[in-house]
């Protein structure tokens, strides 16, 4: 049994707001018994921010990370974090990083389907699938767009992914993404999703909130509204494989049939 535990915030006030922000968080997850916190896309920057994320790029080592990492050893738990990652002479990448209850490095994951803006500001990544172990179970790592893609989910789902993580930074219109899209891409793929998104307004962007944790049957395990909160929620492996004996979707599907199409 992994608990895990879903940070629907923080609105963005900059990066030291922020990252006060994120070890409150975390010091709540960890009282109430979680192993991880997950926290939303570019959550230690904020997003939209346009000139400031090449501004406030850094290497997976850098103050960021040091400053994430400090909270992960003094609450015990595992952080996953979102900052623009620094790219040389390029444009960064929007990335997320896992650091473990030790403040180490666990892996870090670049977004590699980007939408509307993203193309201005950030460099697409090219590793499709990212993954770590945390208590017996196999987590997989996407952002926000990337689940938008039903390749990308299968995907995990054939490497062996169990809860499948999603910072995002979902604005409306788009809350059907987070209130139909993500249940349906549990079921058809038979994982756990953790999505979670951000809050508050940044520009002319408002953020729709509506993060959730999705069973592999697709039922809500845990859903936000739209203001700043913390879910907590129990993934049991278990019920991975009672629902995949039950819906067989991943073993029924004729792969003799399929074939590239580009």
């Amino acid at each position: 049994m992994l608990t895990v535990a879903l940070y629907q915030g923080p609105e963005s006030a900059g990066v030291p707001a922020n990252l006060a922000s994120i070890g409150a968080a975390a010091a709540r997850a960890a009282a109430a018994g979680a192993q991880i916190l997950i926290t939303p896309e570019m959550s230690a920057t904020g997003y939209n921010i346009g000139s400031l994320i090449a501004q406030l790029a850094e290497p997976t080592d850098g103050s960021i990370f040091q400053a994430v990492a400090d909270v992960a050893r003094r609450n015990g738990i595992a952080v996953v974090y979102g900052f623009p990652e620094s790219n040389g002479d390029r444009l960064p990448y929007n990335s997320i990083q896992v650091v473990d209850g030790d403040g180490k490095s666990v892996t870090t994951y670049r977004k590699t389907h980007l939408f509307g803006s993203d193309r201005t500001y950030f460099t697409p990544g090219d590793r499709w699938i990212e993954q770590f172990e945390l208590d017996g179970v196999r987590c997989g790592l996407l952002i926000c767009y990337d689940v938008e893609f039903p390749e990308n989910v299968r995907a995990h789902a054939d490497s062996g992914t169990e809860l499948l993580i999603v910072p995002t930074g979902l604005m409306d219109p788009y809350g059907h993404v987070a209130t139909h899209m993500v249940p349906t891409r549990a079921y058809e793929s038979q994982l756990f999703i953790a999505y979670v998104n951000r809050v508050g307004t940044e520009g002319e962007l408002t953020y729709c909130g509506l993060s959730c944790a999705i069973a592999p049957d697709g039922t809500e395990l845990a859903r936000a509204g739209r203001g700043e909160e913390l879910l907590v929620v129990d993934i049991d492996p278990g019920q991975l494989a009672k629902s995949r004996a039950e819906n067989t979707h991943l073993d029924d599907r004729r792969r003799d049939l399929y074939r590239s199409i580009r």
